[in-house]
């Protein structure tokens, strides 16, 4: 089993940062992961437990389910199919920080083929940081409407 931790600190209040991270729609706007779209809404949030998150960029589809939903501390997901993963468990947590918010995103994952844990692992650091470094720059921005989810 191997774990990914990454946090960033972002300045502004935990409910405006939660907002957005978990609005998966704004990610198509700011996260630069290609195109986010919803499979399935979630029960009752839109974006909340039951979630189906689908994330294509460059051939790939990833698609993930949202676990847990606790507004505004935490987000939970696993991954449902894509990348060569297994048992992929992730978990994004938001705190009071003296700056504003502090976000972990943590997962742990199995890899599906011999060998591969290592260079997967800072993939998906390096993926991790890059978002949240993204999330960061966009949240400075304002806020914006609420976008209703769209379905395949």
């Amino acid at each position: 089993m191997r774990h990914v931790v990454t946090r960033q600190v972002v300045n502004a209040p935990v409910e405006d940062v939660f907002d957005r991270y978990t609005d998966v729609l704004s990610w198509n706007d700011w996260a630069g992961l290609g195109s986010v779209s919803v499979g399935r809404a979630g029960e009752p949030e839109p974006y909340g437990v039951g979630c189906v998150r689908v994330i294509s960029t460059a051939g790939w589809r990833v698609e993930e389910e949202v676990t847990t939903f606790e507004r505004p501390r935490a987000m939970g997901y696993r991954l449902v199919r894509g990348f060569p993963l297994k048992n992929h468990l992730g978990t994004v947590t938001f705190a009071p920080s003296p700056a504003g918010t502090e976000v972990t995103w943590s997962c742990r994952f199995d890899p599906t083929i011999p060998g591969l844990g290592g260079v997967l692992r800072i993939l998906i650091t390096g993926l991790f940081a890059q978002v949240l470094r993204r999330l960061a720059r966009d949240v400075r921005r304002g806020p914006r409407g609420q976008p209703q989810p769209r379905t395949e």
